[in-house]
């Protein structure tokens, strides 16, 4: 019987790996029979455009746009605990904001899933930055694994180190062929353009704090907030160098009690209410400062 598999799998390793070849596009020779034949495969388009969502709201094109990133999705579930996934949690939370902030009109929405999909983490700020958001929010939920009582949520922005770097790694590649809070680096020295990012990058993160500050404040007596709610960390989703974002994790779901609150219509008209003040305000305040 073993010897049969061994048989079968000598068969069917080589079929899979021409499948595997055939589905990323490859062009390979084949010899059969003293010939070699070669199989030529479609390679998929590196170039291709990237999927923008459409955006909600009213459409007039100057009113800030907040681009909404519930975590995680498809077959990335994010954290599990008390029956929940925290992919089916913060998209709920998403949806409930982006409705809060079109009924009460003035701010366009857009998010970077409304289903079950998964983005992959690159492209989140990237679909933001297309769109051309004033803001971006990210949000998940946390788990502290078979630690018991831990509760609340966290604002995470971008540490000062991470800024740093990326606002680097974003010069260089970037140096011929993008515009930065309105500045074009297009034909610059390179030292120039490292130097406009990393300006650009202190202003995107002095934006990210106030925002940060904003939500604590509005969410205050209204969310549960861990102990040390304001955190800062080298995050990918946060490294945009021209648009102020902060990653919320709403709570931490390996909590029964908090999971709940999360999953239910209260706790995701709470967070939609809080949060959509915090928006509000800090769009006012920079109209004001513009």
């Amino acid at each position: 019987m073993l010897q049969r598999i061994q048989i079968g799998l000598l068969f069917a390793v080589p079929v899979f790996l021409l499948g595997v070849l055939y589905a990323w596009g490859l062009t390979l020779p084949v010899p059969v029979l003293g010939r070699t034949y070669v199989i030529a495969m479609t390679l998929p388009d590196t170039q291709a455009k990237l999927g923008l969502p459409e955006i909600a709201g009213p459409a007039d094109a100057s009113r800030p746009l907040v681009v909404i990133d519930p975590g995680h999705g498809g077959p990335d579930p994010g954290a599990s605990g008390a029956s929940y996934r925290e992919k089916t949690i913060v998209l709920g939370l998403a949806r409930a904001l982006r409705d809060k902030l079109v009924a009460e009109g003035g701010i366009r929405v857009a998010m970077t899933r409304d289903d079950d999909r998964l983005i992959v983490l690159e492209e989140r700020a990237e679909i933001a930055r297309a769109l051309g958001a004033d803001l971006f929010i990210s949000i998940h939920a946390d788990s502290a694994g078979e630690q018991q009582g831990i509760e609340g949520a966290s604002i995470y922005t971008l540490s000062d180190t991470a800024s740093s770097e990326a606002a680097a790694r974003f010069a260089e590649r970037e140096n011929n062929a993008d515009i930065v809070n309105g500045v074009d680096l297009s034909g610059n020295d390179a030292a120039v353009n490292a130097i406009l990012v990393e300006l650009s990058q202190r202003r995107t993160l002095q934006g990210s704090s106030e925002f940060a500050t904003l939500v604590e404040r509005e969410g205050e007596g209204v969310l549960r907030f861990h102990p040390q709610a304001r955190r800062s960390a080298a995050l990918a989703v946060l490294r945009a160098p021209d648009m102020p974002a902060v990653l919320f994790e709403a709570g931490f779901i390996s909590n029964p009690e908090e999971a709940r609150a999360l999953a239910s219509a209260e706790g995701k008209e709470q967070f939609a209410e809080a949060m959509a003040r915090a928006i509000r305000i800090f769009f006012a305040r920079q109209s004001i400062s513009d």
